[in-house]
C-alpha cells in the first residue's frame, strides 16, 4: 500500500537511534530528545490560499528533515511503520 498524503501533510520514516549508557545498557528510544531525524517518503500537493492559489510544500521525497519529537500520527504501510506529519512540524531540512 502506498500512502498519498493530502494537503500539507508529509509521510516520513523516523531514523531509529540507539543510545547506550556508560555501562553498556541500551536505552529504549531517545524519547528525552526534543527532535528526531526523518526521511521524507511522500508529500502532499500543498495548501490553497483563499483565492485558490496552490502553495507547494518546501520539502520533497528523499529529503532528510529534523522534526519535533512527538509530532504526527504513526501508521502502518504494509510491514513498515511510518508517520504522517504536517509541514509546520518540520524544523529544518538537513543538508
Amino acid at each position: 500500500m502506498a500512502l498519498k498524503p493530502l494537503g500539507d501533510r508529509i509521510v516520513v520514516h523516523f531514523e531509529e537511534t540507539e543510545e547506550k549508557t556508560a555501562s553498556g545498557f541500551v536505552l529504549a528510544g531517545a524519547s528525552h530528545e526534543a527532535t528526531k531525524t526523518a526521511e521524507v517518503l511522500a508529500v502532499g500537493e500543498g495548501i490553497r490560499t483563499l483565492t485558490g492559489e496552490l502553495i507547494a510544500l518546501s520539502v520533497a521525497a528523499g529529503d532528510k528533515v529534523l522534526v519535533e519529537n512527538g509530532a504526527g500520527v504513526n501508521v502502518k504501510d504494509g510491514d513498515d511503520s511510518v508517520s504522517i506529519i504536517r509541514e509546520a512540524d518540520i524544523l529544518a531540512v538537513l543538508a
